[in-house]
């Protein structure tokens, strides 16, 4: 299987030409009746190597993790080491030599990335912490000295993140540089705010505006490319899963979603917030939005369902309604999307991508 990465790569090298790579595309859609774009691809595995791979890593990781946990200093004595975190971010980067920057394999190098993000930022705060020469990861820690080191170590994480995508130029890598950028903000809040009332209000509403300015690069990146042929819409795809749940968990615990206070009027307004959601999925051809409000969605119905009196069949009810929509959205999403997206202004649906009937007629005029 050629991913549409694989087939940039191969116009790249001369190896087709860029004719051939667009004629094979244009088969593959009406092959499956639908263009490539409205698929939302992103390359996750290449074959089985891929899986074998990453499942060697992570034992190899867990393993030196564990190993830095009796050589090196640890953390209030009995904390997390020092060690462990340095030995798996260089290890990280060392593998991602290999298997990223020759082999290319996507899962390993997924998980390389996430790996080397999170050594990076465990050894600053670790030994930021051992620095201070006080436990930060107890229950009588300073809040403020903990939103600190939090900060501190978010923000180097993100300069690594940043050496990293120069280096190998994985998509999912500006997805982690945002979500450290994301903590760091969110941890200087905390250390300004302390034990403040307003501190949970403040953290909300700080995650969800910053969700929309990750919501908002996404675009840019998709606008970049509309066709979603090259790796740029991969890392779009990444940036969008980033932004849903920061746009949708402040909303929803807002309305009292995740605090056990779901009446009839929360449920139904629930439920026309997803219904706005899967708009703009639809609109911006990105399923993300979706899939991160289903739990929410899922929890209000249930509830919904049950101040109805199906107090049996709450669960059942919820799943069939919710799946059996879920399956007709998947079925008449071009159809469907391409009804919405015709009406917008023509300044915005250029920096849409195309939808099925404009992607046929492209393709009827370059036969």
């Amino acid at each position: 299987m050629y991913s549409d990465t694989d087939l940039e790569r191969a116009v790249a090298a001369g190896a087709i030409s860029a004719e051939a790579a667009g004629a094979l595309r244009r088969y593959l859609a009406e092959k499956s009746a639908t263009p490539v774009v409205d698929e939302e691809q992103f390359r996750l595995l290449s074959g089985f190597n891929d899986i074998f791979v990453a499942i060697a890593s992570v034992l190899l990781l867990v393993a030196l993790a564990w190993i830095g946990q009796d050589i090196g200093p640890r953390l209030g004595g009995e904390g997390p080491s020092l060690s462990s975190g340095v030995l798996v971010a260089a290890a990280s980067w060392a593998l991602a030599e290999f298997f990223t920057r020759k082999r290319r394999l996507a899962l390993p190098s997924i998980l390389l990335l996430l790996a080397f993000t999170g050594g990076v930022f465990a050894t600053v705060a670790i030994g930021i912490g051992l620095t201070l020469d006080k436990t930060t990861l107890n229950n009588e820690a300073d809040p403020r000295t903990v939103a600190m080191i939090a900060a501190a170590a978010a923000a180097v994480a993100a300069g690594a993140t940043w050496l990293h995508w120069r280096r190998f130029r994985v998509p999912i890598t500006v997805a982690a540089g945002a979500a450290a950028g994301v903590g760091l903000i969110i941890a200087l809040i905390a250390t300004a705010l302390g034990d403040s009332p307003a501190l949970r209000d403040a953290m909300l509403a700080s995650a969800f505006l910053l969700g929309l300015a990750v919501f908002g690069v996404a675009m840019r990146w998709d606008a970049s490319d509309r066709e979603r042929t090259t790796r740029r819409a991969d890392v779009a795809f990444w940036l969008h899963l980033l932004a849903a749940p920061l746009i949708v968990h402040p909303v929803f615990q807002a309305l009292g979603v995740l605090d056990n206070n779901v009446s009839m009027a929360s449920a139904v307004i629930v439920v026309l917030l997803y219904v706005l959601l899967a708009g703009v999925a639809l609109i911006i051809d990105r399923r993300a939005l979706m899939v991160s409000a289903l739990a929410y969605v899922l929890y209000a119905l249930s509830a919904l369902f049950r101040e109805l009196g199906a107090v049996g069949l709450n669960v059942a009810l919820t799943a069939l309604v919710i799946g059996s929509a879920l399956l007709l959205l998947s079925a008449y999403w071009h159809t469907v999307r391409a009804v919405i997206v015709e009406r917008l202004p023509e300044g915005l649906r250029a920096k849409l991508p195309p939808t099925h009937e404009v992607a046929v007629a492209a393709e009827a005029r370059t036969a």
